[in-house]
């Protein structure tokens, strides 16, 4: 697969350059009628697409399908790099790689710890309303602010190639 992503750099309203540490993950971009599929952590009732952390020695298409199969049971094939967020938050870089992916089938879930505290689940979410709630981001914590800002603007451009 082509890597080729556009990149798009952002900086929450408290960050450190140089950061302290670099976390690189991938997310996937699901959508299916219309709806977007979204993670939601019930306890904190915040949003995001799913994805997270890449491991040791695994490429970023072999990190969205493990993230994706663990976080929301789907089996998932991408299908091409969309958008790499540069994301400035505190004294960590996050690099978000986010593909265009298809669901080839359904497994078993396997959360972390502390995805089954938040209790996280996979829900679809018309676009437009994805949107809207990520459009929020300046009434959230600097944290959250900064991921609901990085969704906003992932899925906006989403929606322009729709």
């Amino acid at each position: 697969m082509e890597n080729k992503f556009e990149t798009i750099t952002q900086y929450a309203k408290i960050y450190s350059d140089p950061p302290e540490r670099i976390r690189e993950g991938c997310r996937a971009i699901i959508v299916k009628d219309n709806k977007v599929l979204l993670s939601w952590e019930e306890r904190k009732d915040v949003y995001m697409s799913p994805g997270g952390g890449v491991e040791d020695n695994e490429s970023r298409e072999e990190c969205v399908i493990r993230e994706l199969q663990e976080e929301t049971g789907f089996k998932v094939k991408p299908i091409k790099p969309f958008v790499k967020v540069n994301e400035y938050c505190y004294e960590t870089l996050w690099i978000n790689n986010y593909f265009i992916c298809q669901i080839e089938g359904e497994c078993e879930r396997h959360l972390t710890e502390s995805e089954l505290y938040n209790r996280v689940k996979p829900v679809w979410i018309e676009i437009d309303k994805a949107i809207e709630i990520f459009g929020e981001y300046d009434s959230k914590t600097v944290d959250h602010a900064s991921l609901y800002l990085r969704e906003y603007t992932v899925l906006n451009k989403l929606k322009d190639l729709c």
